[in-house]
């Protein structure tokens, strides 16, 4: 069966980076005794995709792993396994399972929601939070995008799909996923220089709050293509 995983990067554990995170949730498979599938072949390995990589120091609790399993508890019972080998920092927050026909999460990342935050004595906060909305209204945004092995000037106010005050900060959804994807650290420094500015990268902290699929045509959360395992199903004894 496969399943959606649910899970949030907090505190000191914001400074791990992908793979890292990925070594680390097969660990934790193991270690919470967890039927996870292995590939066939002559080097096995845990069948398991994550979706779009969270950025270093970076926080979140919209983070999905899609994972397959030889049978399963009930969602409450194998949340409950892994949260209890998992350090502080990383949490389950669903267990979900989704149709064997669709596709990884990797694959349908479409877009996310992040709160940018300001660490104090960097910025007047209120040019910012009051300003987003002439900012994001823009008819072009142009950055320019450095790769390896060129740099060229790009336009992202389309990929740009909500942005407004929350509070003490700025919440923006964007575009994210393999075909496109923005950065809400491009998005702050192409603010900075819209309110003539001058970039500090360490002056904001981001926090990730969800992550969605396009489903016909509306951005729904990753999870939501999932259900609930009420009874455990596939195990020999509980079929």
């Amino acid at each position: 069966m496969k399943a959606r995983i649910k899970w949030s990067k907090t505190g000191i554990l914001k400074f791990i980076g992908h793979l890292d995170v990925q070594r680390y949730f097969h660990k934790a498979m193991l270690r919470a005794d967890l039927p996870i599938s292995f590939s066939q072949g002559m080097s096995p390995h845990q069948i398991m995709s994550f979706a779009a990589p969270l950025g270093i120091g970076m926080t979140s609790e919209g983070e999905y792993v899609d994972a397959a399993f030889d049978w399963s508890l009930s969602s409450r019972e194998m949340m409950s396994r892994l949260n209890a080998v998992m350090n502080e920092g990383i949490s389950i927050l669903e267990f979900r399972q989704i149709d064997e026909k669709e596709k990884n999460c990797m694959a349908v990342t479409a877009a996310a929601d992040y709160l940018v935050t300001f660490r104090p004595g960097y910025y007047y906060e209120e040019a910012f939070i009051k300003r987003c909305e002439p900012f994001c209204f823009q008819e072009e945004i142009r950055v320019l995008k450095k790769t390896k092995r060129s740099e060229k000037m790009v336009d992202i106010s389309p990929m740009i799909l909500a942005m407004h005050g929350q509070g003490d900060g700025i919440f923006m959804k964007l575009v994210t996923g393999s075909a496109q994807n923005l950065k809400p650290h491009t998005v702050m420094e192409a603010f900075c220089n819209y309110l003539g500015y001058d970039y500090d990268p360490l002056a904001f902290m981001y926090h990730r709050l969800e992550t969605y699929l396009d489903k016909e045509g509306e951005l729904v959360p990753l999870g939501a293509v999932g259900w609930e395992i009420e009874e455990p199903i596939g195990r020999k004894g509980h079929e």
